[in-house]
């Protein structure tokens, strides 16, 4: 029987083990008989008794084949929650064993420098120590994590998830930098697609949001209030109403500057629009002396940011590590952790944020699960007589996350804001 740790709050978990009272239920849920499912599985009809009674555990191997024989996940088998793999779980949930992980990593060159065996592979999912000096270095053991992602079919970043939770006192794995390339050829088509005023306008709204952003930056570094990146990014365009009462926006200006701002602005939007490369909407504004008014807002999509960096001889921008967080989800970490000891109450979050970042969810049934990086606590009565509500807390992941990466996040969002969605 292989032994897995999870460290939440610091404790160790139980020995990763099926549950065998759920294979009973889930082979009669699936209109399944032991016989049928031992022929699916490929062992005898006694091996499919003695696992329902508890006599036998399954193997790695056979856990991932009864998980596919009755249509479930291996987590539903182990009762690992969404969001707390551990570096065991995800090679049961490959249906791997040691000996077998082993062997692959051997074929690899990050596997030949770690000097990879069955018994390493226990070693580091048990959170002992591994000899050979070059476990002790995190670019080795980042390009570990890349090559174990591979062999388990998984997303790098739950290898890295899955590892910081095992082995929570080892400094983290150093994933090797991504290569920054030139623009994609889609980016260079896309700006080649469009005529001279499209290009003018798609320049500068990609020009005024890197003006925004800065400004933003600036108003963080005086401790202003900053809204979350969401909202700015939708850049004024125009306000309906008189010029010689309102009169231009930045926006405006500068394409008047480019002899490009006429009567066909609204069509050159939505031309913009239509190919995905910026999004227009509308809201309403107070404006002193007028009332309110309609305005119009556009934002350049990602499409349409490699599209003008392309057109401007920019290199790409470089995607973010597969390990990290985006802005949003990186807003939504803060600021749960912010609320320290207290939490927030569970009405605070809502939306996707919490099948991406809370434990015990998964976007879809199939979908790979969440970071774990947040979960729900129960807030007792006095005397611990009955729950009083449940309030959101960073996991004990979450937090060591955080310590981890803060500095990369500074540097790559900058202006970067709690976010509840």
């Amino acid at each position: 029987m292989k032994s897995s740790l999870e460290f939440s709050r610091g404790m160790p978990r139980r020995l990763l083990a099926v549950e065998h009272t759920k294979i009973r239920v889930l082979r009669e849920q699936a209109g399944l008989t032991p016989q049928e499912l031992a022929d699916r599985v490929g062992v005898t009809y006694r091996v499919v008794v003695y696992w329902e009674e508890g006599r036998y555990v399954p193997e790695a191997r056979n856990v991932r084949r009864l998980a596919d024989a009755l249509g479930c996940a291996t987590a539903d088998l182990t009762g690992t929650p969404s969001g707390t793999e551990t570096l065991v779980d995800l090679r049961y949930g490959a249906g791997l064993t040691a000996e077998e992980v082993a062997t692959r990593l051997r074929a690899t060159a990050a596997g030949g420098d770690l000097f990879v065996d069955a018994h390493k592979i226990r070693s580091m999912e048990r959170n002992r120590q591994v000899s050979g000096w070059n476990w002790r270095k995190p670019e080795c053991t980042g390009r570990l994590v890349q090559q174990l992602a591979a062999v388990y079919e998984v997303p790098v970043r739950m290898v890295m998830d899955a590892w910081m939770r095992t082995r929570p006192a080892d400094e983290p794995p150093r994933l090797p930098e991504r290569e920054r390339y030139g623009p994609s050829a889609s980016a260079v088509e896309g700006w080649e697609d469009l005529n001279d005023r499209q290009r003018v306008y798609l320049g500068e709204i990609l020009r005024d949001d890197r003006m925004t952003e800065a400004e933003m930056w600036m108003r963080r570094q005086n401790q202003a209030r900053v809204s979350p990146a969401r909202q700015w990014r939708k850049l004024p365009f125009s306000l309906d109403a008189p010029t010689e009462v309102v009169g231009y926006t930045r926006l405006q200006q500068r394409l008047r500057s480019a002899g490009v701002h006429d009567q066909g602005a609204g069509a050159t939007l939505h031309a913009l629009e239509r190919l995905g490369l910026i999004k227009v909407a509308k809201d309403r504004v107070e404006v002193a002396g007028v009332g309110e008014v309609d305005r119009t807002l556009v934002e350049i999509t990602r499409l349409g940011r490699a599209c003008a960096r392309a057109g401007l001889g920019e290199p790409a921008e470089p995607a973010t590590p597969a390990h990290l967080l985006s802005e949003w989800l990186w807003g939504v970490l803060l600021r749960v952790a912010a609320a320290g000891l207290e939490g927030l109450h569970e009405s605070e979050l809502t939306g996707k944020s919490l099948f991406y970042l809370a434990v015990g969810y998964r976007p879809k049934r199939q979908a790979h699960p969440s970071r774990g990086f947040i979960e729900l606590r129960p807030r007792m009565a006095p005397g611990d007589t009955h729950v009083l509500e449940y309030r959101w807390h960073a996991t004990a992941l979450g937090q060591q996350h955080i310590a981890a990466y803060l500095h990369v996040y500074t540097d790559m969002y900058p202006v970067a804001a709690p976010s509840s969605q």
